[in-house]
């Protein structure tokens, strides 16, 4: 599947928001270039995007990466090495929680797909200043 070719930054459309409202579409290339300007306000769904920032990020994959070598590390007579393989993996799920909004905007600002992501989902909502 190939991903739609973005028309010029002039090109707008409106998506319809759940309540029936209309929403202004804006391109990844403006909302990249008019963001560090202040000309986006950016609305961002914490609850969407604790769980659409694990998913990017593959948070979860990585912390039972680390929370198996733990374990096995803890059983095998090493329990320090273990407690601080478990103890990062519970850190970072929890720093990706409480970061999650940040995190997603970072992420939005530098790639197209997870800006697209972000906004057909809901997750995030940009509007013109």
């Amino acid at each position: 599947m190939t991903a739609p070719t973005p028309g010029p930054a002039t090109e707008r459309r409106t998506d319809a928001d759940a309540d029936g409202a209309t929403a202004e579409y804006i391109a990844f290339a403006e909302f990249r270039n008019g963001l560090p300007r202040g000309r986006f306000h950016v609305v961002v769904n914490p609850a969407l995007a604790q769980r659409f920032v694990a998913q990017r990020t593959h948070a979860t994959a990585v912390a039972l990466a680390l929370i198996g070598p733990g374990i096995a590390s803890a059983l095998a007579g090493h329990p320090v090495i273990g407690a601080v393989l478990v103890a990062l993996a519970i850190v970072l799920r929890r720093v990706v929680r409480w970061q999650a909004p940040k995190i997603l905007l970072y992420l939005a600002s530098h790639d197209a797909a997870t800006y697209e992501a972000a906004t057909t989902q809901g997750v995030m909502e940009v509007q013109r200043v």
